[in-house]
């Protein structure tokens, strides 16, 4: 099982995670590009410690939208987000290959997450970002428009689960603001192993889940992200359960 967090989201003089300690425990580190997070020092600092780590490096796009932290959702043009996807995986990529490594695949933040999982222009605009920018490995929760934009287009697509996020009896995430939609640790944590043995999930309504997954998320934004990501990966060590990135 692949363990994942985003990582890089500071902005000149604001720091938001704790990128160095995260990365002593993922396996695949999703780099905010600047849309939403992320300076040029601070993409560059991420990947020189990812590639040391040996953590799969992967770019966060999102939204134009650092004032809101990309969590507005925005009408682009699917011709212009296209063009932005790929401008946010260039932006990346120069850092990620003079650090040694590469951006091995995309993954969108916030709204652009959630949008894509339901609209298929703005899901197709991504692929077609991605496909302008050489990536051709998604990571988005299967079933959902990008998966099926993406594996048409002939690209690999991660599932993906959260375990730090309420589930609704659908699958879809609960929506952030509402009852349920972000897990204290000790549920997060049993939520992650839930994940990885049973390939599920309990919903909100006390339903057991199914959801396809071969990497966690942990937000890395969280004030326990740390102590959250170290006790899931100890205890998916604990279960002899690899903790690796996905092949």
């Amino acid at each position: 099982m692949d363990l994942n967090a985003d990582l890089g989201e500071g902005f000149g003089r604001w720091e938001l995670t704790d990128d160095p300690a995260l990365l002593r425990i993922v396996t695949s580190a999703n780099v905010a590009c600047g849309f939403h997070a992320g300076d040029p020092p601070t993409l560059r600092r991420v990947c020189d410690l990812a590639a040391a780590a040996g953590v799969r490096i992967g770019a966060q796009v999102s939204y134009r939208d650092l004032a809101g932290f990309g969590r507005r959702e925005i009408d682009v043009p699917p011709g212009e987000l296209a063009a932005e996807v790929a401008y946010q995986i260039g932006a990346l990529r120069v850092f990620a290959e003079a650090a040694g490594s590469h951006v091995a695949y995309v993954k969108p933040h916030g709204a652009l997450y959630h949008r894509t999982g339901r609209d298929p222009l703005q899901a197709a605009a991504v692929v077609e970002g991605m496909r302008l920018a050489g990536v051709s490995v998604v990571l988005t929760q299967r079933g959902n428009e990008l998966d099926r934009a993406a594996t048409e287009a002939g690209m690999r697509v991660v599932g993906e689960a959260f375990a730090d996020r309420g589930y609704l009896k659908d699958g879809r995430l609960v929506a952030r603001g509402a009852p349920g939609a972000l897990l204290e640790p000790e549920a997060a944590l049993a939520q992650a192993l839930e994940l990885a043995e049973k390939g599920s999930v309990t919903a909100t309504c006390g339903t057991p889940t199914p959801v396809a997954a071969e990497s966690i998320c942990v937000h890395g934004d969280g004030p326990d992200a740390v102590a959250l990501a170290s006790a899931i990966r100890s205890a998916l060590d604990e279960q002899g359960i690899d903790v690796e990135a996905f092949s």
